[in-house]
């Protein structure tokens, strides 16, 4: 068969990716502040889009105080001091009023923003070992030493670097630094800079227990034993009574690990919800959350300059695009809002038993029972429902949290958040010194009609960060 060259025409079908179809997905996928950033960013690049202001925005061109020149004026020109007299002030009723300014000014103010609303700054582990630092009584050569140790500091508070490091760093012997070490970890909080965990409690144990030997020999001596929770070969290691050895241990268990965790400076995530679900009576009513997003209008000045005859080509060509794409825009925020809208009324009418009696009444649910109920693709209900929370009448999830796989039980079945919840509360009402076992968990399941393998009860258990029974037994 000999290859040629040949022209043919055939007919196909594809789907294409447009910018504008590429937008609208990525549109429908963000939360509420991944939109406002969206929003705000299209604003800066499209001069076609503009704000609709809200009517408190609105100044009032009329008003006196803005347009009085003279006052303004006045405002602004320099106090003559030069007309005035110190001596003819009542210094009398001065002295006597003394101090009401301030405590009128202290009273609440409607413009003035709570105390419990004023965020503080806490200072970071380094900045407050630093600070003792400066007030320690060590010379220029020691100092930089222990500024040195300080900045190796994991956000535990350990140290992180071998003492030769520092030494070879700052030209000095390991003896040296070794000293130093032990004045830096006298500094707040106890068990700062230790290079292990032993060495952690012990500084720890030495300073706020320092009578009781028996604490800081287990530590010293059988610090392995302790690791693995035998009490019993301690106290036959220490051939004391048993009572004392668990004193002892109870002291050791109240020290801090990770003494640097109490300077963590870590900032809170807040979560904006996307949806709200609030209850009226017996009905339940669902408000989209478009606070904080602008609404968007096309600018005038464009309107105009795009039916003028005064307007190049080229200008008019690149309004008509801008505005092309703006309109774009608007659409796909209405029908974004309008899907979550539509998918959260979906979610409601399938999991209301969970919103009227909770956790344990949670159905199974997939992205399949919502996309058929509301005509939509399983891929747009998943997009929908990603990184998007819903504030409800049993508090803050995140859409994703309704979808779950169903589990067994008796002629029905219950979603696998239900049986976790049911684990939880197994675990939490267990005896302390008799922890149940996953075998047990899995009988208790069973008198609820649960059924499910004791793998099945591992998994779920590890999930929520349960650990297992022997390290949850309460030896002392």
């Amino acid at each position: 068969m000999a290859l040629e060259i040949k022209q043919q025409l055939r007919q196909t079908q594809q789907l294409v990716m447009t910018p504008q179809l590429q937008q609208a997905i990525k549109l429908l996928q963000y939360n509420h502040l991944d939109m406002i950033n969206a929003i705000e960013a299209e604003l800066r690049e499209n001069p076609v889009l503009d704000v609709v202001p809200n009517d408190d925005d609105v100044s009032n061109s009329d008003s006196p105080v803005r347009n009085d020149l003279d006052a303004l004026q006045d405002m602004t020109r320099e106090p003559d001091f030069t007309k005035s007299d110190v001596f003819e002030i009542a210094w009398e009723n001065y002295l006597e009023n003394y101090g009401g300014d301030q405590e009128r000014n202290l009273s609440p103010s409607p413009d003035r923003m709570p105390l419990e609303n004023i965020q503080s700054k806490t200072s970071t582990l380094f900045e407050h070992l630093l600070e003792q630092l400066r007030l320690s009584d060590l010379n220029e050569t020691d100092r930089s030493v222990a500024l040195e140790i300080i900045g190796n500091l994991n956000e535990d508070g350990y140290l992180d670097i071998h003492l030769s490091e520092i030494a070879a760093a700052r030209g000095v012997d390991v003896s040296e630094v070794e000293r130093v070490l032990k004045e830096v970890q006298r500094f707040e909080p106890l068990g700062v800079a230790a290079r292990e965990l032993r060495e952690c409690l012990l500084i720890q144990a030495e300073q706020l227990h320092p009578s009781d030997g028996l604490t800081v020999r287990i530590l010293q001596d059988y610090f392995d034993l302790f690791r693995k929770g035998n009490v019993d070969g301690i106290i036959r290691k220490l051939k004391v009574p048993s009572n004392y050895v668990k004193d002892a241990i109870r002291a050791i268990v109240s020290l801090n690990p990770k003494p640097g965790r109490l300077y963590n400076n870590s900032d809170t995530i807040y979560i904006v919800p996307d949806i709200y679900i609030v209850k009226i009576g017996n009905d339940y009513s669902i408000m989209v959350n478009d606070e904080g997003l602008p609404r968007l209008k096309i600018s005038p000045f464009y309107q105009k300059e795009l039916h003028s005859g005064d307007c190049p080509p080229n200008a008019k060509e690149y309004i008509h695009d801008k505005m092309r794409g703006a309109v774009w825009l608007m659409k796909c925020i209405h029908q974004r809002q309008r899907t979550i809208y539509k998918v959260t009324e979906s979610i409601l009418k399938f999991q209301k038993d969970f919103f009227d009696k909770g956790i344990d009444h949670l159905k199974p649910l997939i992205l399949k029972d919502v996309a058929d109920d509301i005509g939509m693709h399983e891929s747009t209900v998943s997009r929908v429902t990603s990184n998007k929370f819903v504030h409800t009448p049993r508090g803050i999830f995140e859409l994703k949290y309704f979808f779950n796989s169903g589990i067994p039980q008796g002629t029905d079945a219950i979603a696998s958040e239900s049986v976790k919840n049911h684990i939880m509360r197994i675990v939490k009402n267990e005896d302390p010194e008799k922890p149940v076992s996953d075998q047990d968990i899995v009988e208790e399941l069973k008198r609820s009609q649960i059924h499910i393998a004791r793998r099945t009860v591992a998994k779920y258990r590890e999930l929520l960060r349960i650990p297992s029974s022997s390290s949850r037994r309460k030896r002392f």
